[in-house]
């Protein structure tokens, strides 16, 4: 995917689903932590395991064929420490498995279009890196100001449910 988002820069990718192989599936499967709770569809790590192949096959055939759909998730809410509570999706194992290899697929396409000194969400890339760098420019470069964007919390309209961070 990075390959072909390099040669072709000003061409949109609207569809990617023939760009999800089977390795890509078992990658994300892999990645996801073996004792976790099951998702909305109550399918456990080690149970999806048994038949692993034939399973990544199908789910590969259906996004493929267009017909693979995402389960509803289940909302929970967790504890903060500022005493409100933090909402969660749960999703089921498959869907799991494919926002991973589409956050992948998605990562290698954005990859081409960033600039080297853009850190922020990126892999391999943390706050450090970026203080690093600010670092290196303010001692190495001619800078005149250096403005400070870090919003504490951002919160929605007083119409919404609840507030956000950003």
């Amino acid at each position: 995917m990075r390959k072909v988002a390099r040669a072709r820069r000003q061409e949109p990718f609207t569809a990617f689903r023939h760009h999800l192989p089977v390795d890509l599936l078992r990658d994300s499967f892999e990645a996801w932590q073996r004792h976790a709770a099951p998702g909305v569809d109550h399918l456990p790590w080690q149970a999806y395991a048994t038949g692993l192949e034939e399973r990544l096959a199908d789910l590969q055939d259906r996004v493929h064929r267009g017909t693979s759909r995402a389960h509803p998730s289940r909302r929970v809410y967790i504890p903060k420490p500022e005493g409100r509570p933090r909402p969660l999706g749960l999703a089921a194992l498959e869907d799991k498995m494919l926002q991973q290899a589409v956050v992948t697929i998605l990562s290698q396409i954005d990859e081409e279009d960033f600039r080297g000194f853009s850190d922020g969400f990126r892999p391999g890339r943390s706050p450090p890196h970026a203080w690093a760098a600010l670092s290196v420019a303010l001692t190495r470069k001619c800078v005149n100001s250096v403005l400070d964007p870090t919003l504490s919390r951002c919160r929605k309209r007083k119409n919404r449910l609840s507030s956000t961070e950003c």
